[in-house]
């Protein structure tokens, strides 16, 4: 006797298994600040709406404050004009002064991605070089976690308007 099958249950063969999305190349960053370690890492965290530009949002109104609350598993979000909450980001790791690191939960088509898993990463590194210098490391990894279009938003975030003109204002803020 075959015993029920349970319709939860799912097998696979060679033809039905999902296939492995390929790797896309991480988005690095790097910049050195005039600025203790712990300085730069609270501008870059505490301090990101006063770098921030407030055109880089997904809300669906002008943004107003964003925010990365100071632990992990906080949220990433911003406020926007009509009062909503938008939020683009969980924090994954916070390591004060020297690391973060937060879901980048931004879909191809710039709305939120609620599933962490189709989610890409944002790592910073905060490496003192002396009392005074910090080396700012960013690596914006697991691109292909965003499907068919993550080779155009890869593009996206490492054009002059993306993480390499971010991490410029962020110095620019971090050496007032």
């Amino acid at each position: 006797m075959t015993p029920p099958r349970n319709p939860t249950a799912t097998t696979s063969t060679s033809t039905d298994r999902a296939i492995a999305p390929e790797p896309i190349e991480p988005v690095r960053k790097a910049i050195t600040v005039n600025a203790p370690q712990a300085h730069a890492f609270q501008v870059f965290t505490d301090g990101i709406d006063r770098w921030w530009p407030r055109e880089h949002h997904i809300g669906s109104s002008p943004m107003v404050r964003i925010f990365l609350e100071p632990h992990e598993g906080g949220r990433c979000y911003s406020t926007q004009e009509d009062g909503t909450e938008c939020d683009w980001g969980s924090v994954l790791a916070w390591e004060p002064p020297s690391r973060v690191v937060f879901a980048w939960q931004i879909t191809t088509d710039w709305k939120f991605e609620k599933d962490l898993s189709k989610s890409s990463e944002v790592e910073m590194r905060f490496i003192p070089e002396s009392s005074t210098v910090t080396r700012v490391e960013l690596e914006h990894r697991h691109l292909e976690r965003h499907g068919a279009g993550a080779p155009g938003m890869r593009s996206a975030i490492d054009s002059p308007n993306g993480w390499g003109g971010m991490m410029r204002l962020y110095a620019a803020e971090a050496e007032r």
